[in-house]
């Protein structure tokens, strides 16, 4: 409170200063002035999920970047990926932390309709997938290993196969468990069985106009929603096998030893897209000045997370605060500091396993949104067939790059930055890649060839 108390009295004094000035030049000027750039709407309500890349949006609080902008936020954590999409679409929330598909679907109309909008990308990379001790014991034999016995990295589902296949003859389909059906883990953990010749199972069948809702229609592994922070006790229970999630959940299996991460979806696609802040579109009409004040504090919050170590494991205590994520700070640490923990003691180097500005993360590029609409549509979950053409239009209508530049430029003129710290001039599409566990090329130019080109999915 008198942290707040104090922003506010900066802020009063900073308006005082900022209109004596302007008298001297033009009393009409000084009303013109402030009304276009102060925010529209200073208190606000962000929602998250217990979750370590909700970091921007607490080192924006907790370094002071949201008050130094004029704005007083208060951070709440949601119980689950549902209620928090649901309360920004009623207007309880201002914005959210959320999934980067959950923005897509819900203005496709998949699960919800509300015109979400997004400026501002959190971060890259951060989901890792963990079987359960049984079944890492089963899978371990098959998985190549170096000299000194270590598994060799990027483990495929490939030894997973025998085994998937035993247990749908036994009539025992393996479950295992993501944490929303629009969330990347769902489909960073279908890409990882797809690509060994596991199907996941389909929203919908095309031939006979089925619709499956939990998305299990001709599933080898059954996948199963349940919220992040619940996914340890639920693989320990042996509701699941196995789990894709972000941080620290899978970090915790392996402190609690109930669990081995086999791969994280570093390996799946590297410097993939991971969360996002999304707003409703009506609400970012309302206000724009605070919208852009809002991305303003969050690429200055980004940028403080990369600068150095020092930064991250202050950003780990402060996240391991109850009212944030509240787990153990080594948790948090283990892969929030450039290493990961796979087996016990098996701990490697991966400074890149959580990335928020580095290599232009917090940008908002329309391939990345293209990118998950095709994994719509290869599951089912978007039935119908679409032009390229559509798929640039979608990306257009909900990812908002000129608001990100324009923040960027705000914070050059600021001397907080400099150009070459942003991708000023880019057409919003990343550069082709074959990044990808199986070496499979995407190009967000285009979305239909990448579509046909899956053995496992829809096509039509």
């Amino acid at each position: 409170m008198k942290k707040e108390l104090n922003g506010r009295m900066r802020k009063w004094s900073s308006h005082i200063c900022k209109g004596i000035v302007t008298l001297a030049l033009s009393v009409m000027s000084l009303s013109t002035s402030l009304q276009a750039e102060d925010p529209e709407k200073e208190d606000l309500k962000f929602g998250f999920i217990k979750l370590t890349d909700c970091a921007p949006l607490v080192i924006a609080k907790e370094k002071g970047f949201f008050e130094e902008e004029g704005l007083f936020v208060e951070l709440e954590a949601q119980a689950n990926w549902k209620v928090l999409l649901d309360r920004v679409i009623t207007g309880e929330l201002d914005g959210a932390h959320m999934l980067a598909g959950q923005p897509i679907a819900a203005t496709y109309g998949f699960g919800t309709k509300a015109h979400i909008v997004v400026s501002y990308s959190l971060d890259y990379n951060g989901n890792g997938i963990t079987v359960s001790n049984d079944l890492w014991a089963k899978m371990k034999p098959a998985v190549k290993k170096d000299d000194s016995g270590k598994p060799i990295h990027p483990i495929p589902a490939d030894s997973l196969v025998p085994i998937v296949k035993d247990m749908k003859e036994k009539g025992q389909p393996m479950k295992m468990g993501m944490v929303f059906p629009v969330s990347t883990h769902n489909y960073e953990i279908r890409y990882w069985l797809a690509a060994s010749g596991i199907n996941p199972g389909f929203y919908y069948d095309p031939a006979s106009k089925e619709e499956n809702i939990p998305g299990v229609m001709g599933a080898e592994v059954e996948l199963s929603v349940t919220p992040p922070p619940q996914m340890p006790a639920t693989l320990e229970a042996g509701t699941i096998m196995g789990y894709c999630v972000g941080e620290p959940w899978n970090q915790q299996a392996v402190f609690k030893k109930i669990g081995v991460p086999v791969t994280t979806n570093y390996h799946i696609w590297k410097n993939n897209p991971e969360k996002v802040f999304g707003v409703n579109k009506k609400w970012a009409d309302k206000y724009p000045n605070t919208h852009l004040a809002i991305t303003k504090a969050l690429i200055r919050a980004g940028h403080w997370l990369d600068a150095s170590i020092e930064n991250r494991k202050e950003a780990c205590k402060l996240l391991s605060q109850p009212n944030y994520v509240g787990a153990d700070y080594k948790v948090i640490a283990n892969s929030m500091t450039g290493t990961f923990e796979f087996e016990p003691g098996d701990k490697r180097p991966m400074p890149d396993f959580n990335v928020f500005f580095r290599h232009n993360a917090s940008y908002p590029w329309y391939s990345d949104c293209i990118w998950f609409l095709t994994q719509m549509k290869r599951w089912g979950q978007i039935k119908e067939n679409y032009p390229d053409d559509w798929y640039f239009d979608m990306a257009k209508k909900i990812y908002l790059p000129a608001i990100y530049e324009k923040a960027a430029k705000a914070l050059i003129a600021d001397g907080h930055f400099k150009e070459s710290d942003f991708p000023f001039g880019t057409d919003g599409f990343r550069a082709a890649t074959t990044d990808f566990i199986d070496g499979k090329e995407y190009d967000g130019k285009k979305p239909n060839d990448y579509i046909k080109s899956f053995k496992i999915g829809l096509k039509e």
